[in-house]
């Protein structure tokens, strides 16, 4: 690496100050600089030294006002109060202060502005529809900046004015006003801000502007783009040889007038008249023929995994390093894609970012929702968030103890007496506010109680302290403005309090000579390192293509030199090529995908480097791996030792049931019915957004039994059509049975929430489905048995290795019932209802009868039947499924896909057919030699719980493929 830009100022210094520094004054832009001047000095000199002053150019000429400093909050609520009497002097309705938020910050952004750049409030807010006025008033503009001017005004000389276009006159009448009165206000409460002071201290009105005179000589180091008011005072003190000015810049594009990164040192030097007390800048890029290393990454957050690989390689001894977010937005998967390494970081942190601000977020969400809409419940997933927040410190049998709640009563909203939080340090989290005066007292003592307790759970993370405390600050500001207001809603103050807490950021801060550095681009300003690592480096984002919100116009702020969005393109390359004179190691990460936020190209600062240089650019496209799968460790389970043990003595001598369910799961796979049978791995309880199918199931089943009870145990047959008379009864009925599955009482739909709603109307629409079928295509019926009435159980012969066994079969049947055809035909039928996707239509028995059946309702119906009648002894039990969906199209009879019903003689012979099928499988399941694996071939839903167990028997199926 060249010699670093600060150890050049170190041995300058050395060479014009001799060894006492007392009474110099070394002004940086931030203080990140400050630490390694003071390194570079030390080196320079290799003794003891009366060190210099430090300053950053606001502390600096802060010395130059005896005010304080008016915070951020305290600016604002001035402002609100100040445009408000604007506004009743004009007879317009006054703005609520969440309304004015945004705009007072644009505000004061612009107020900032126009000092920082010494422009005159009387002249920029000036009406000019007489263009001709711009010659006389502007006289001392060119030619240039008038025509701006006159470009501006005359987009407004049309006749008539739009709606927005005489909102914006009348605020643009408004603001010199409200300029003075917020300057008067200040002055009262002898505040002041930044950007006050700087036009103060130009314009010769600072309470103490001779205060550089403190000093021998003042020394200006690294700095770019001047506003105003510094090139003004940079040049007078410079008259009065009290200042020297050290800019870091090179030959490449200072001397190229078509080069941007020079724009501002060329200003400084040659129209300012500064002076650079290094002399002639040295053209080191245009002379550097190092490698240069672009990563294309396919997506945004995969630039910083491939940062995680590179660094790995990099050798580390004695090389400084350093990653720069152009993208300041990587900064949160950037620390999660770090190896092990000692990093510092002074990029902010965001709060938003944190686990802080999602409770304090969640805090505001609730009470919102409690205060405003008056609310007793909140959301299931509020409480959850809360709990399962590791701030709040619940225990974990507490956190448990309510997530079972929640899961078992299946509540989609908790009611807030309901929640009981003792162990957690923010018990009182949901309890209502009993005043519109408690919310930032609430929200200080929640952020005191965490800061206590993180502090005495072990040292706290210095990222967390930081946080808390920026936030406390902001709270207290916004505390000392409410209490200038009348009462303020509940509502209102969250929404400016969320407003303001949003920026709150915290620097990381390490050891900034060791280690890893991570830094924004204008952090790192002045500073030089031997390994350079830039991510974000897309077009878009270096530059930047959008500027600040402003409510000055474009040809305004061209017109008198103010900030424009080329000025920001100007110091973005300044930044960027600057690390091309000294760093050795040069690494560029891009995002190539196009999407939203992304044009998927490099910056075009890289573009004219690559064309204009000798740099080589080394260009790497990252390609997402191909995974080709090799054979996986498959999850085989084997059916010997204490797993065979195990089952025989659940199965067989204990007598363990098997149900149609257990026996379907085997079908699909083995590997499930071990986990869920034999193992004892429950699904999860969960509550979801979306009803359950099985819920909407057990409804409809529910209020079946309700209509066909009565008619249960008649000797004699009932016509079918009155059923009819029950539909009126269908949407109370289940009304009251949506209420039993969430342990409830439901009186009218208006009690029901959105998704029980859409249960309540499903299965009200099924039943009558159901219903209008047997009206429709049967004369009369007798019910036989209905589902809650008895379990049906079966003693069942299987032979296990060489003995015989016997294994219990049980089912729990909907409905079997005698129906009496329209042609006087009268049969005996199994009913199965289902609600999902289930269908009458097969392909084939074989494929029916076989692992990975293809008719899972199927085989279930025949395993009713099948135990139904060796249990009481009847026959020629004809299954039926009833699909809501289908039914009317279909029917309920079972029927190939090449038109043979399943009935009659072809049933019969089915059914002995599955006998001898059921005992194979059962026989199999129990067969030591056949051991639990899953059938890779069988549809794995996302919402299966099991899919983890046999992802890898999925996998193992197609070597070759693209996983």
């Amino acid at each position: 690496m060249n010699e670093p830009f600060l150890k050049l100022v170190a041995a300058d210094i050395k060479d014009r100050f001799g060894h006492d520094l007392s009474d110099v004054a070394i002004v940086f832009n931030n203080k990140r600089p400050i630490t390694y001047l003071k390194k570079h000095l030390a080196d320079v000199y290799g003794r003891a030294i009366w060190s210099p002053q430090f300053f950053t150019i606001q502390e600096f000429f802060r010395q130059s006002s005896q005010a304080a400093e008016a915070s951020q909050m305290t600016q604002f609520f001035y402002l609100y109060e100040l445009h408000n009497r604007l506004l009743e002097q004009e007879n317009i309705q006054p703005e609520t202060l969440e309304e004015f938020y945004p705009i007072a910050e644009i505000i004061l952004s612009d107020f900032s502005q126009l000092d920082y750049d010494l422009v005159s409030v009387d002249h920029i807010y000036m009406e000019l529809y007489d263009t001709s006025r711009i010659d006389l008033e502007f006289q001392y503009l060119t030619p240039e900046q008038q025509n701006f001017i006159r470009q501006f005004w005359q987009s407004f000389s049309a006749a008539g004015h739009t709606g927005v276009q005489l909102r914006f006159l009348k605020l643009w009448k408004r603001l010199p006003l409200l300029y003075r009165a917020f300057k008067q206000q200040l002055a009262e409460h002898k505040q002041t801000n930044f950007s006050t002071v700087y036009r103060h201290l130009a314009e010769g009105t600072a309470d103490n502007p001779d205060f550089i005179h403190t000093y021998k000589k003042v020394l200006f180091v690294g700095f770019n783009a001047l506003n105003k008011a510094e090139a003004t005072l940079f040049k007078k003190w410079q008259e009065e040889e009290r200042a020297l000015f050290y800019f870091d810049a090179d030959a490449y594009y200072l001397e190229d007038q078509q080069q941007e990164a020079g724009l501002f040192i060329r200003r400084n030097m040659y129209q300012t008249g500064l002076h650079n007390a290094l002399g002639d800048s040295p053209d080191i890029i245009g002379n550097r023929t190092d490698d240069v290393y672009m990563y294309a990454s396919t997506g945004k957050v995969s630039q910083t995994k491939l940062l995680h690989d590179i660094l790995l390689q990099q050798e580390k001894e004695g090389k400084s390093s350093v990653i720069l977010l152009a993208d300041e937005s990587l900064l949160v998967p950037l620390l999660q894609s770090l190896p092990d390494l000692k990093i510092n970081i002074t990029t902010g942190f965001p709060l938003t970012q944190s686990p802080l601000f999602g409770l304090l977020d969640l805090w505001m969400k609730v009470h919102e929702q409690i205060s405003h809409f008056k609310k007793d419940k909140i959301p299931f997933q509020d409480l959850e968030s809360f709990l399962n927040n590791p701030l709040t410190k619940i225990a974990a049998f507490e956190r448990k103890k309510n997530q079972a709640s929640i899961v078992e009563q299946q509540l989609f909203e908790v009611t807030l007496g309901d929640i009981t939080i003792r162990t957690s340090v923010l018990p009182h989290f949901f309890r209502p506010l009993s005043s519109n005066e408690d919310v930032i007292p609430t929200l200080l003592h929640m952020l005191d109680n965490i800061l206590l307790s993180a502090a005495q759970d072990s040292p706290i993370k210095q990222i967390e302290a930081n946080l808390l405390i920026e936030t406390k600050k902001v709270l207290h500001q916004l505390q000392l403005g409410f209490a200038r207001m009348p009462s303020l809603s509940i509502l209102f103050q969250i929404g400016l309090i969320r407003k303001a807490i949003a920026p709150v950021n915290a620097a990381i801060e390490g050891d900034p000579l060791d280690g890893l550095q991570i830094m924004g681009l204008l952090e790192s300003r002045c500073l030089n390192f031997d390994q350079v690592y830039i991510l974000g480096a897309n077009e878009g984002i270096l530059p930047a293509t959008s500027g600040t919100a402003t409510f000055l116009p474009n040809n305004l702020r061209k017109a008198y030199g103010l900030p424009v969005l080329e000025n920001q393109d100007a110091l973005s390359a300044y930044l960027f090529y600057r690390h091309f004179q000294y760093s050795t190691n040069i690494h560029l990460f891009y995002n190539s995908i196009v999407d939203e936020s992304s044009t998927g190209e490099e910056s075009r600062f890289i573009r004219q480097l690559e064309f204009e240089s000798k740099f080589r650019f080394i260009k790497r496209l990252q390609q997402q791996p191909i995974l080709f799968t090799a054979p996986t460790d498959e999850l085989i389970i084997p059916k010997t030792g204490e797993i065979g043990q195990k089952m025989y003595d659940r199965f067989i001598r204990q007598g363990r049931r098997i149900s149609a369910t257990a026996l379907t799961t085997y079908l699909q796979s083995p590997l499930q019915f071990f986990l869920k049978h034999i193992a004892d791995i429950k699904e999860p309880p969960s509550i979801s957004q979306e009803f359950e199918m099985n819920k909407l199931g057990t409804v409809i089943h529910n209020v079946m039994e309700s209509i066909l009870r009565p008619y249960k145990g008649k000797t004699e047959f009932t016509a079918t059509k009155v059923l009819l008379d029950k539909m009126d009864d269908v949407d109370q009925l289940t009304l009251a049975e949506i209420g039993g599955q969430y342990h409830t009482v439901f009186h009218t739909m208006e009690e029901l929430n959105s998704l029980q709603r859409i249960m309540h109307k499903i299965a009200s629409a099924y039943v009558k489905m159901y219903v209008q079928y047997d009206v429709d295509n049967y004369r009369a019926f007798r019910i036989i048995e209905l589902e809650n009435d008895e379990d049906y159980t079966l003693d069942f012969p299987i032979q296990i290795q060489d003995r015989i066994e016997t294994v219990t079969l049980f089912g729990i049947i909907d409905r079997v019932d005698e129906v009496l055809t329209e042609d006087g035909e009268i049969k005996t039928r199994i009913v199965d209802y289902k609600t999902g996707g289930d269908s009458v239509s097969f392909k084939t028995m074989d494929k029916v009868f076989a692992a990975n059946t293809e008719n899972k309702a199927l085989v279930q119906t025949l395993f009713y039947a099948y135990v139904f009648e060796q249990v009481t002894g009847r026959r020629h039990i004809e299954p039926h499924l009833y699909v809501a969906r289908r039914m009317r199209e279909e029917g309920t009879l079972f029927c190939s896909t090449k038109g043979v019903v399943l009935e009659g003689s072809y049933l019969a012979e089915q059914k002995e057919t599955f006998r001898d099928f059921l005992k194979a499988t059962l026989e199999e399941i129990f067969n030591p030699d056949v051991p639990f694996r899953h059938h890779p071939e069988m549809h794995v839903y996302e919402s299966d719980p099991y899919t983890l167990f046999y992802r890898s028997a999925v996998h193992s199926q197609g070597d070759g493929e693209q996983e």
